[in-house]
This record gives structure tokens, C-alpha cells and sequence, in this order.
């Protein structure tokens, strides 16, 4: 595997594990974990023995949002024309858009495990993975408002088509810290767990059940699933035909018709 300054990733099973690894700075996004996360991402796009990636933060928090500290090396760049200020910040801006894209744009689910903080930035990340699973005591804000500013690497896109633009709303313009348990009743996360451990060995649990099927049919169905974000019912359904005129071919769909009829378990291929 690849060294990194900012993660540590695994594969087992699978399985590819990618811990945020600064825990002794509450796991903060400084310049490093903005390039490396591209890396690992692409990484775990294009590795056929990955089928499922679960994000996570060592030490007692998930992630305490952007490094302030790279904030204030921007900010040193900064010159006297405030025309060239605004074209240096534009592009550091779709850097750190890109950063998440990565993410989001990876065709293998990704499953987010938040422990401890979830801020600002950490809200942008775990809102570009699949699925959101946390401690029933996870404190997530979106801080950006606090800090005079709107949060701009993907919270107010992607946030209020998981729970809705009301609440959305609400949080962002409040900033107000919930909990993992209302993270859960307002549709943030899928499900809580008591402790660190309990969320870990769940979350790895519900990868290991989609790494059992098919590559093929998930990363598939990922693919309808976002592509319907953006378009009508009616294109949907002419993608998906389009998509599945090639995908039905597939040798697992018959390894999986196989497998049903005999009452045994599938072994696809990467």
C-alpha cells in the first residue's frame, strides 16, 4: 500500500479501510490530506479487488474540519490587487472541491464512520460518501457561518438532498452542534452505535455484506443512484436501459441465477 502523511488505508477482504490519521490534531484537514485524499480515492476507483471503502478518523474524533492553519497560508499569498486575489482564491477553492469529487465520483460505495467531532469540512466529506454512520454521541456542525463565511466544498449541494433543504437550511445558518442520534432521526446517518467499537465493527459488518455481491450490479446501481441526482425520472429509466443492455450480459448474472438456484453462496470476480 501507499504511505500517506494524512491517512492510513488498508485492504482486507475487500474491504479498503481509510482512516483520517492526525489524531493529534483532531484528524484537521491541513495541505497534505487535500492531495492525498485524490490519491486514495483514485486508488480505490480503480483497484478491482476493491468493492467497498469504509472512511474513518483515528483517535477520539472523526474530524475537526479544515486546518486553520492552511487558511492562514492562503491568506499570505494574498496581494494587493483584488482582482488576482479573487483568481487565486476561486482556483485554491476548486481544489479543495475537487478534493471530495474524488469521493463522490468513486465507483465503489464508500461508508462513513463518524466518531467524535464531525465539523465544517468534515460535514463537506462525509456528505460526498454513500452512506453516513455514527456514534449515538458524534458532534456535527456545519461551522462555516461562525467563521463569516458559507461553507463552499459541498455541504450546501449535497446536504439537502440527504435530509432535505429545510433542515439544511437550519443547521447551516445556525451552525448549531447535533448530536449522532438527531443526525440520525433527521436522515444524516443511517444508524447509531453505543461506542467507537460498536460503529466500527457495524459499519465493517454492512461492507462485508455489499463486498459478498456482485461488483458489477453495485457498482451499477451507484451509478443510476447518482445519475438520478441530476436528471427526470424519464431519463433515468433510459439510462438504466441503455446501461443494463450491456450489464445484463454480464458472467454474474448468471453466476448469481446459479447460485440462487442451488441455495449456495456467489463467488464473483473482481
Amino acid at each position: 500500500m501507499p504511505e500517506y502523511k494524512a491517512f492510513r488505508v488498508e485492504l482486507k477482504d475487500k474491504i479498503a479501510h481509510v482512516q483520517i490519521n492526525r489524531p493529534d490534531k483532531l484528524n484537521a484537514m491541513n495541505a497534505d490530506f487535500w492531495t492525498e485524499i485524490i490519491d486514495v480515492f483514485r486508488w480505490a476507483d480503480e483497484t478491482d479487488e476493491v468493492r467497498v471503502v469504509v472512511l474513518s478518523g483515528a483517535g477520539k474524533h472523526f474530524s475537526a474540519g479544515i486546518d486553520l492553519a492552511m487558511l492562514g497560508q492562503l491568506a499570505s499569498q494574498m496581494g494587493p490587487d483584488p482582482a488576482r486575489n479573487a483568481d487565486l482564491m476561486r482556483r485554491r477553492i476548486s481544489e479543495l472541491q475537487a478534493s471530495f469529487n474524488a469521493v463522490d465520483n468513486c465507483r465503489k460505495p464508500v461508508l462513513a464512520a463518524v466518531h467524535g467531532y464531525c465539523l465544517g469540512g468534515g460535514i463537506d466529506l462525509i456528505t460526498a460518501c454513500d452512506m453516513r454512520y455514527a456514534t449515538a454521541d458524534a458532534q456535527l456542525s456545519i461551522r462555516e457561518v461562525d467563521m463569516g463565511l458559507a461553507a463552499d466544498v459541498g455541504t450546501l449541494q449535497r446536504l439537502p438532498r440527504i435530509i432535505g433543504d429545510g433542515l439544511a437550511r437550519e443547521l447551516a445558518y445556525t451552525a448549531r452542534t447535533i448530536s449522532g442520534e438527531e443526525a440520525r432521526q433527521i436522515g444524516l446517518v443511517n444508524r447509531t452505535y453505543a461506542d467507537y467499537d460498536a460503529l466500527i465493527s457495524g459499519v465493517f459488518e454492512i461492507a462485508a455484506e455489499i463486498a459478498s455481491k456482485s461488483p458489477v450490479a453495485v457498482r451499477g446501481t451507484k451509478r443510476m443512484l447518482s445519475y438520478m441526482r441530476d436528471h427526470s425520472i424519464a431519463d433515468g429509466l433510459e439510462y438504466v436501459a441503455t446501461w443494463n443492455s450491456t450489464m445484463l450480459q454480464s458472467a454474474d448474472v448468471r453466476v448469481a441465477m446459479a447460485a440462487f438456484m442451488s441455495k449456495q453462496k456467489p463467488d464473483f470476480a473482481d
